[in-house]
């Protein structure tokens, strides 16, 4: 996927959990890359987060604390 379309998605999610009540919004972000991305999605979010995450919504870069990363 191209890095600017996985930034938009990654962010789309970012933005509705911001729009939530609580301070859970980096869980429920990294909750829902968990279930709904496939490992190299999330691979490839975590590779462009270690290379300065550019474009990233702050709940993103939060929620890569809880992202299950494969090994590689």
């Amino acid at each position: 996927m191209s890095p600017d379309k996985m930034v938009r998605m990654a962010n789309q999610i970012a933005t509705f959990f911001a729009s939530q009540p609580g301070d859970e919004g980096p869980s429920r972000v990294a909750a829902h890359l968990n279930d709904f991305w496939d490992p190299r999605m999330r691979a490839q979010l975590a590779a462009h987060v270690d290379a300065g995450g550019e474009g990233l919504h702050e709940l993103v870069l939060k929620a890569m604390a809880e992202v299950r990363v494969p090994a590689a």
